[in-house]
């Protein structure tokens, strides 16, 4: 596994056309440039690993392409020591560049393939989730909540309702919202009973899968 001058430089010039594209949270641009995207994916994409673009990772999903990663990242607004809760561990880059802004990330994973390979090599990596999860991302983790933020990683055709109770008063729920194309939604919570929706536009993700057991 290795990590080289080269691949460093390509990290850097990936942290300046996110910028480029409207990236400005320097936290989240650090994160682009230290965490090894080439790492969490197959070693036959690792030529292309720092293009803007989302590659398959295994089980029908993808690894999202860096600029949707930021974004999301940036509507979090991250500070050291965050309880951040995100749902849908995938390949464990998004989880890492949560990680290097300095969250405490509580992460669950549906697809068991998934949960098992990431769960070892985040920490060969030397990145520590603060919990690994295997289970249904629509339920949340109510034993951990409540969270100063939570990241959803797959398309919902709804807001799942446990997640916005697991959310702290003040904290921010991101989370791509429709069936075939989605809308970046963000939930502000303002008291107990009273959410701010915000919207950004199209992206398009995998759908977010419920347990079926």
């Amino acid at each position: 596994m290795k990590d080289t001058a080269k691949h460093q430089g390509l990290r850097n010039q990936l942290a300046g056309i996110l910028e480029k594209k409207g990236i400005t949270d320097k936290n989240v641009l650090a994160a682009i440039k230290k965490i090894p995207r080439h790492l969490f994916l197959n070693s036959s994409f690792e030529d292309y690993a720092y293009q803007d673009k989302a590659f398959p990772i295994g089980a029908g999903q993808t690894i999202s392409q860096p600029y949707t990663v930021a974004f999301q990242s940036q509507l979090l607004r991250v500070e050291k020591g965050h309880k951040v809760l995100e749902i849908g561990t995938g390949s464990g880059y998004q989880t890492a560049v949560l990680w290097a802004m300095g969250a405490n990330v509580y992460s669950i994973e549906r697809q068991n393939e998934l949960f098992k390979a990431t769960s070892l090599l985040l920490p060969k990596l030397g990145i520590r989730a603060k919990h690994l999860s295997f289970g249904d991302g629509y339920k949340g983790l109510p034993n951990f909540a409540p969270f100063d933020s939570i990241i959803v990683t797959a398309g919902a055709p709804v807001i799942p309702q446990a997640l916005m109770a697991q959310l702290k008063v003040g904290g921010r729920l991101v989370i791509p919202v429709g069936e075939e194309h989605q809308i970046m939604t963000m939930l502000v919570r303002k008291n107990e009973k009273q959410f701010e929706k915000h919207e950004f536009g199209e992206f398009r993700f995998v759908p977010l899968l419920e347990n079926k057991n």
